[in-house]
């Protein structure tokens, strides 16, 4: 028998709100973290906004030493994890510490720090790099440096899957507390690549919104959608066996009731035209759970603002729940963050874990006229008020990695 495990803690950095709270609460006003890029002079580029991280110091987190030796990917994650662990309630001295483990996952890494040694090597000579350069930049770090801050001895890993690591991360998290490697784990998603080669990289796939309005440049399913807008953050929770959690008096925010992951083997960047991947990852995860499509609430989408995501992920919702497709309420919290990459299924399952807790499924802000070809319910105008008991969230990356989570109200 599978381990029942459920949501105990909630951490989050986003480009609307610094803790899983703000966040939650600037999500239910609508309220738009995307505005013109500040990192870099934008004077060459098409694209000029991204959703930055507003306010965020590190020193907040951790001591200035631990701090340096960390680049931003990292730095949220940790703080990020540090929210998570305060708002459980745990105390992880009274915990087996090879019992807890960490899978937080990035989808790039730092592409900062390969720019700052690169132009080292270009202009000062090999020498000159920084020692710590690798440890900086490998995107496996995030969840190293969670464990080594909290002294968490168990499973350490992290997943890249491009813009499916957090809910991935999060799957494999929720896999080896039911089978027995853990009873807690913290899990989700980081990432912070805005900056020139990010930016430029993205421009180039052509699939970056090239929108001046920052109200109108993350419009999923929008017919005059035109791509996604950089973002950056991240989601971390706590996951908890359901006793371990029960026996400590853990407040209890949702159960984890089902995880499905595939691959559409077609294309490096667009996922497949039919659906069938995105569907049969809906399908695992319901089956898994042990519900039926017309049970499902709310799904939070991938929804990044392409072409060609909101129109085959539509495809894929309607193959997954039929008839039950038309009655489900759709949004993007991506409308208002941007996509965070490998940190939006971190963020976005704290986002799911909330609608449960209120009933409060927020509007896919800045989106006014739906694609005729995308003609399900997201949420456009207005935040929909109901009982929420059962949530899938979607993500979709790069290489055709699909993941979906089932959250059930507890």
């Amino acid at each position: 028998m599978k381990r029942r495990v459920v949501v105990t803690g909630l951490g989050a950095v986003t480009p609307i709100g610094n803790t899983a709270e703000e966040f939650w609460n600037n999500a239910k006003e609508g309220k738009v973290g995307i505005g013109e890029i500040t990192r870099f002079d934008t004077s060459d580029y098409k694209v000029k906004l991204a959703a930055e991280v507003k306010g965020f110091d590190a020193r907040e987190h951790m001591d200035f030493k631990t701090a340096k030796r960390m680049e931003l990917f990292s730095q949220y994650a940790v703080a990020a994890a540090m929210e998570a662990y305060k708002d459980s309630g745990l105390v992880l001295e009274k915990e087996d510490a090879f019992r807890a483990g960490v899978i937080v996952g990035s989808g790039i890494g730092s592409l900062q720090v390969v720019e700052r040694e690169y132009e080292k090597i270009l202009t000062k000579g090999p020498g000159r790099v920084n020692p710590l350069m690798v440890p900086l930049m490998i995107s496996n770090m995030a969840a190293g440096n969670i464990s080594i801050q909290l002294g968490l001895k168990g499973k350490c890993t992290n997943v890249v899957t491009a813009c499916a690591s957090g809910t991935h991360c999060i799957g494999d998290a929720l896999r080896a507390i039911q089978y027995d490697d853990a009873d807690i784990m913290f899990a989700g998603g980081t990432e912070s690549c805005i900056c020139p080669t990010g930016v430029a990289g993205f421009t180039s796939l052509t699939a970056l919104s090239t929108s001046k309005d920052p109200e109108r440049a993350s419009i999923p399913f929008d017919k005059d959608r035109d791509g996604f807008v950089l973002g950056e953050g991240a989601g971390v929770v706590v996951l908890e066996e359901l006793e371990h959690a029960k026996a400590r008096g853990a407040r209890i925010y949702a159960e984890v009731a089902g995880y499905g992951a595939t691959g559409d083997a077609y294309h490096i960047t667009s996922p497949a035209e039919d659906g069938k991947g995105a569907a049969m990852a809906m399908t695992l995860a319901m089956k898994e759970g042990g519900i039926e499509p017309s049970q499902v609430d709310y799904i939070n989408a991938h929804g990044t603002g392409t072409h060609h995501n909101d129109l085959f992920e539509t495809r894929a919702i309607k193959l997954a729940l039929g008839d039950a497709a038309k009655d489900v309420v759709i949004n993007s919290t991506k409308s208002m963050i941007g996509h965070l990459l490998g940190a939006a299924g971190g963020a976005e399952f704290i986002i799911c874990v909330k609608s449960i807790q209120d009933g409060f499924i927020h509007q896919t802000v800045g989106t006014k006229e739906v694609d005729p070809e995308c003609d399900l319910n997201y949420a456009v105008g207005a935040p929909v008020e109901k009982d929420v008991k059962y949530v899938l969230t979607n993500s979709l990356g790069f290489g055709g990695h699909n993941a979906t989570l089932l959250l059930k109200k507890y």
